[in-house]
């Protein structure tokens, strides 16, 4: 029990902490600390950190805020703790991607694409795509400034405007001008003797003949003034034309070679808005364009043997037909595989001929009848995401994309990773009056993309969309943009912001941590990472187990005394004293029964061949950005939906040469940590399906057949049993306007989610919200007899997830808990095919004691002849892989290729493999 005599301006004080399982927690964290909090998954840590700490320090802000914000304060849930000293504004950084925007990127999440845009608006140099020359508002002062590049010392030249600014002869008299310049000469000539056969467009009205004298001053003001009487008879135009016959126009509006050009704002450069944005794709970048591959998925079969997929079923069969007679009649071989058929055949094929209508008619026939479902569905199926051919996947229109700073456009600038940024704007070259206007943009440019670097994104590009990226990349990008922000005295809440992290970065991060808390900050972190534990000014280690196991305080204080204390499962794992086994053997890789993809090449790939034996658990592994999302993700996990007849927006056949070896499985299956459901609805019992077996057995009670009840009424997904003024939810949602939405408890059901005639049927002396309040674990035991809703959970007990309840919302899940409840339900299907499951990061979230189960679920899954392919940084994954795939040496273009690949002693043994240096204490080596 900690001592109550402990003085708030110095600690974080707690008494009496029951969130959750949390079973009266009292703990003194000191402030301006990086505090690790440690502990078995579902111990509590996250009800500590976020739902007691930073929940109360989120309330007691919101508490000093407006009227109108505090008219929700009593709504708002106060932690369940006797009480808290010592608490600082709060900000919490969770693991989550915030977004599915396609519109939202790491420049926009960061601030940074604000920047640049007030950075391109101010200093931006408007280019002319004719002929490569700055376009620029011409005055008669920057006009004499600059002909001493054109002309020099003692050149004869003549200041003119052109004559088709003001054509009319009698008009010129009136105004003083009687002479012309042929343009051809150039040749001064009298107004009156101007041949009728001359264009006007090469002939000019001379204002002044004057020599080049630069440092003369009544030379340079005469020059100004007929300068100023140039364009203004000319109508805003100027010539000058040197005896040589050289000449240059000028102009005081915005335009070059006869283009008009806009002058750059800010909002020029917005891809948000439609002042910037491309009006072909909107914005996006991406349009659905006819994909060829969709429409000949397999160039193997003929033209007889139905290579067009367009012309399948029987409505559209009459195109089919057409298509076979006209190729005969044109002595085409129909039998012969299509992609042997010459260019003019395959050319006949798309785009008809005679009676046959052709692909591409046939597509532009099918969208002029888009009103109709079945033909607008139809086009559908054929359709991809491509670069929009209007902008080239810059997303602006392509007056933004004529403005430059440093050599680039902005969109090319969206291009660069955030290293080659931070190095392109650390070297730009700028005049002294650009760097006047841009020096605080350039600044927090500058400042922003090293924090990016620093927490160890140096890999991602500007322009990678937020939805993309993972909830560990999220977490850091946050991070970044937190330190950007420069705060002191406050208190921020990490979740694992290693996710993702190979063991080589996370000093950087550490390093970037320790930075956030030398500002002056509290740190807390929810963390398992050797190295973070190990860096940490203070530890909080929750336990021994999980849900109603855990949430006891097991060990407070610094590092060295947590390797040495007994009851600490954390400290045991840390000093060695346990530790997860190498297998006793391996898997054996059979080279016949192997996915092999060739040639690799997206992104930072380097034509890459990899090999992926079937049967076995295989790891791709690297630092971060090295290209293991790429080639897993991208390439491979697209490319065999694409070979598999599985539709996919963006097919991986363009980014690779071949893939063998996909007839040997039958599906593939990315178990990501994208949430399990969008809605507090979805939870863990409806998505393996238990909940169904929950309902039946409701609905089987005495209370529900004599009231006429069925299965659906104990749903909360439709109208019925269910609440309707939460949906079903138990939370609803109230906009805060400039604040984020907050999820209050629903006032009429108080959370239970259904009405009181539904609470009122029992099984075994619990309605159906005691049931989904249970834990795992504890419904394995209360549901032990019955078979379809205990196997269904076992599966979950067994991967670690046994502290969960069954009606937790997904929307509160981790992506690691998320990806782990999806691996729990391939698990309990026992599919009769040969899957390979792909997972990334699973060990997400999980204390190396979960780890073990993680890796038994592993075997379980290649026991039943399934594949295992995972990307991992996790050591004890990679060494008790069965095959290693290590990607590098670097991230970004000094990655994408295969440092080494083999069993994991392999790796280790291999000089240039980042991985192999820190699994080699682990073997043994």
């Amino acid at each position: 029990m900690a001592s109550n005599h402990y003085d708030p301006r110095k600690f974080i004080v707690i008494r009496g902490a029951r969130q959750h399982n949390l079973k009266g927690v009292d703990l003194n964290l000191p402030k301006g600390s990086l505090i690790v909090v440690t502990g078995p998954s579902g111990s509590g840590k996250s009800s500590l950190a976020f739902s007691t700490v930073y929940a109360e320090g989120q309330r007691r802000y919101v508490e000093s805020l407006s009227a109108y914000a505090r008219q929700f304060l009593e709504r708002m849930n106060k932690p369940d703790v006797d009480y808290i000293a010592g608490l600082a504004p709060a900000i919490a950084i969770e693991q989550r991607t915030l977004t599915r925007n396609p519109r939202s990127t790491v420049a926009t999440q960061t601030e940074l694409y604000d920047y640049f845009r007030l950075l391109y608006a101010q200093i931006g140099s408007t280019i002319s795509p004719v002929s490569g020359r700055v376009v620029s508002q011409d005055t008669p002062e920057s006009v004499a400034q600059s002909l001493p590049e054109l002309l020099s010392n003692g050149d004869r030249f003549y200041v003119t405007f052109p004559l088709k600014a003001s054509p009319d002869p009698d008009s010129l008299r009136r105004r003083g001008f009687t002479r012309l310049v042929d343009l051809s000469g150039p040749e001064v000539i009298e107004l009156d003797q101007r041949s009728q056969g001359t264009p006007v467009e090469s002939l000019a009205v001379l204002v002044d003949r004057l020599v080049m004298r630069p440092n003369d001053a009544s030379a340079h003001s005469r020059l100004v003034d007929s300068l100023e009487q140039a364009f203004r008879e000319g109508d805003g135009r100027c010539l000058i034309v040197a005896l040589d016959g050289r000449t240059r126009e000028f102009s005081d509006r915005f335009e070059r070679d006869g283009i008009a050009f806009e002058v750059p704002t800010s909002r020029m450069f917005a891809f948000n808005n439609p002042a910037g944005a491309c009006a072909a794709c909107q914005g996006f970048g991406r349009i659905r364009r006819l994909d060829k591959r969709r429409v000949i998925p397999d160039p193997e079969q003929s033209l007889s043997g139905g290579a067009v997929a367009a012309f399948h079923g029987p409505r559209w069969r009459q195109h089919q037909v057409a298509l076979v007679r006209v190729a005969r009649s044109r002595g085409i071989i129909t039998t012969l595989p299509y992609h042997q058929l010459s260019s003019e055949a395959q050319a006949l094929v798309w785009e008809g001929k005679d009676s046959y209508i052709g692909i591409l008619p046939f597509m532009q026939e099918l969208e002029r009848r888009s009103y109709r479902m079945q033909d607008r569905l139809h086009r559908a199926r054929f359709l991809a995401y491509g670069k929009c051919p209007d902008c080239k996947g810059y997303r602006l229109r392509k007056e933004a994309l004529n403005v430059f700073v440093g050599g680039l456009h902005i969109g090319q600038l969206m291009e660069l990773t955030t290293l080659e940024a931070a190095q392109f704007f650390e070297g730009l070259a700028l005049s002294r009056f650009q760097q006047r206007a841009a020096h605080i943009i350039l600044e927090e440019i500058r400042t922003r993309l090293r924090f990016l670097v620093n927490v160890g994104l140096d890999y991602l590009t500007l322009g990678r969309q937020s939805r993309t990226l993972s909830g560990g990349e999220s977490q850091r990008i946050n991070l970044a943009t937190a330190l950007g922000s420069s705060l002191v005295g406050s208190l921020y809440v990490l979740d694992e912001p290693t996710v993702g992290l190979h063991p080589r970065d996370t000093d950087k991060l550490v390093g970037v941590l320790e930075h956030l808390r030398d500002l002056g900050n509290t740190v807390i972190v929810v963390e398992h990472e050797p190295e973070v534990i190990r860096r940490a000014d203070h530890i909080a280690d929750l336990g021994p187990a999980a849900g109603a196991r855990g949430g006891h305080l097991m060990f407070e204080g610094p590092y060295r005394e947590i390797m040495e204390d007994e009851a600490s499962l954390t400290g045991a794992y840390l000093s060695g004293r346990k530790q997860i086994p190498l297998p006793e053997s391996r898997r054996v890789a059979d080279w016949s029964q192997a996915l092999v993809v060739k040639g690799a090449r997206l992104h930072n790939l380097k034509r890459v061949t990899a090999r992926i034996p079937l049967g076995v658990v295989t790891c791709v592994t690297g630092v971060s950005g090295s290209g293991k999302s790429t080639l897993v993700h991208e390439t491979l996990y697209e490319g065999l939906r694409s070979e598999l007849g599985m539709v996919s927006d963006e097919p991986g056949g363009a980014a690779y040469d071949s893939l063998h070896g996909h007839g040997l499985i039958g599906g593939v299956e990315m178990v990501d940590q994208s949430p399990i459901g969008r809605s507090p609805r979805s939870n863990p019992a409806t998505y393996t399906k238990a909940f169904d077996g929950i309902r039946q057995l409701l609905a089987g009670t005495y209370q529900a057949r004599i009231r006429g009840r069925k299965p659906g009424y104990f749903s909360f997904n439709v109208p019925g049993g269910r609440c309707e003024s939460c949906q079903g939810e138990g939370v609803v949602k109230v906009e805060m306007q400039f604040l984020a939405d907050l999820q209050l408890e629903c006032e009429d059901c108080r959370g239970k989610r259904y009405t009181r005639d539904v609470l009122e049927i029992r099984y075994r002396q619990k309605n159906v919200d005691d049931i989904l309040r249970l834990t795992v674990d504890e419904a394995v035991e209360f549901f032990r007899d019955q078979t379809a809703v205990r196997n269904r959970l076992k599966v979950l007990q067994e991967i670690g997830l046994g502290y969960l309840t069954l009606g937790q919302p997904a929307t509160t899940l981790s992506g690691g808990e998320a990806q782990r409840i999806k691996l729990g339900a391939y698990l309990a299907r026992r599919s009769q095919d040969k899957i390979l499951y792909i997972l990334d990061e699973p060990t997400t979230g999980l204390h190396p004691d979960d780890i073990l189960k993680l890796l038994l679920a592993f075997n379980r899954l290649v026991d039943q002849g399934h594949t295992v392919l995972v990307i991992e940084h996790n050591l004890d994954v990679i060494k008790c892989a069965d095959w290693v795939v290590d990607l590098g040496p670097e991230a970004g273009d000094a990655g994408g290729s295969i440092v080494v690949e083999g069993p994991p002693e392999a790796v280790a043994e291999h000089p240039a493999s980042h991985t192999g240096r820190f699994l080699r204490p682990l073997l043994g080596a």
